[in-house]
């Protein structure tokens, strides 16, 4: 007589918890560019990769993919809304129940046109990082039912942060690209959003109800900017004006999105909040998550690490010493923000008023039905 399997039945009963209280909670699911790539490039053939020190100094001193000191704008959202970091997709351990905790799409130098960023080589662009979505919605399907992941769905936070990479890699290089032959800034801010829309609405049509959307900041301040400027101390006014059309459209395009059924999508105001900070750094006093107190910003026109004038000729290079007063620098290297003003920025993301977060913000979005 044959042995009679026995499925463990322990197993099979925790699974069936596990399944039943993820299904009434929420992820976090992340799409962008290096602003919030928590180590996907680690896994492409990029040269846009902060996979060494001093990158993550300030991140238990240990470098993870995070284009920062410390962490990432949605790292401080998810630990305030109570929810682990999600892992990096391309992570080969990103698989199985760790996919119930939310998945990082983000890749450094990734546009929302495919083509921006292209001579960094491998990068996942918007389009390729909505397909790699629908591979993780594959495997959920799998392990929970259809019924179940599309309240899980409903629930869930998007957090989507694009366009700066084409404008810095794309239209305001016109040695490599032509799109500044090709658009003005209002036709090529329209091309952006169109292609946005598209998915975006593919986005919502696989289930994504909760989306926060987060605009351009003023790239003409950032220190890689400023570096080719004769005037010491300004932002580049030309650069900052061509990104109207798009952060506006994007205002409006949320406007639509919140005419479909369920959807609860709110604009970030980068742009506003970066600029008040560059303009008022003396009068931000925060309290960051490890509750370590700062009061305000000495140093707004230049990186904390990398080479050149403003620190933003080069970006940080492996094992520099970069400056030791990091939460007094709104900048960490030629292109990103310290965790400082990333803290400031998700806060303004979660509890914000409509002029950060519009029509409503994080917390709001996340207690409407």
């Amino acid at each position: 007589m044959g042995i009679l399997y026995q499925p463990n039945l322990t197993f099979f009963i925790f699974f069936t918890i596990l399944i039943r209280v993820v299904v009434c909670q929420r992820a976090l699911f992340v799409f962008g560019d290096s602003l919030v790539d928590v180590g996907n490039n680690n896994f492409l053939n990029s040269v846009a990769k902060s996979n060494y020190f001093p990158y993550g100094i300030d991140f238990n001193m240990q470098p993870t993919g995070r284009f920062s000191n410390g962490k990432t704008f949605v790292d401080i959202i998810g630990e305030m809304m109570g929810l682990p970091y999600p892992s990096a997709f391309a992570d080969p351990s990103t698989r199985g129940a760790k996919l119930l905790e939310g998945v990082n799409y983000a890749s450094a130098a990734a546009g929302i046109l495919d083509e921006s960023g292209q001579h960094y080589g491998e990068r996942y662009s918007l389009n390729q990082q909505v397909v790699n979505f629908e591979t993780t919605l594959d495997q959920l399907r799998a392990m929970m039912g259809g019924d179940n992941l599309t309240s899980f769905l409903a629930k869930s936070v998007a957090v989507l942060v694009f366009g700066s990479n084409d404008y810095i890699n794309n239209y305001l290089m016109p040695s490599i690209y032509s799109s500044s032959f090709n658009y003005n800034p209002v036709q090529f801010g329209n091309l952006l959003l169109n292609r946005y829309a598209s998915q975006l609405l593919t986005l919502y049509n696989l289930g994504l109800r909760r989306m926060f959307i987060a605009g351009i900041g003023p790239l003409g301040c950032i220190p890689n900017q400023r570096a080719g400027q004769a005037t010491t101390g300004r932002c580049v006014d030309s650069v900052n004006n061509v990104l109207g059309t798009f952060n506006e459209g994007l205002k409006s395009l949320v406007d639509e999105l919140n005419k479909r059924q369920g959807a609860v999508v709110a604009y970030g105001n980068t742009y506003g909040a970066v600029g008040d900070i560059l303009n008022n750094p003396a009068t931000h006093v925060l309290h960051i998550i490890m509750k370590k107190k700062m009061a305000g910003f000495n140093v707004v026109d230049r990186g904390c690490c990398g080479i050149g004038r403003n620190q933003g000729q080069i970006t940080c290079l492996p094992f520099e010493n970069p400056c030791t007063n990091r939460n007094q620098y709104v900048f960490w290297d030629a292109f990103h923000p310290t965790e400082a003003v990333n803290a400031i920025l998700a806060r303004r993301a979660i509890y914000g008023p409509p002029l950060h977060a519009y029509p409503f913000n994080i917390q709001q979005m996340t207690l409407l039905n």
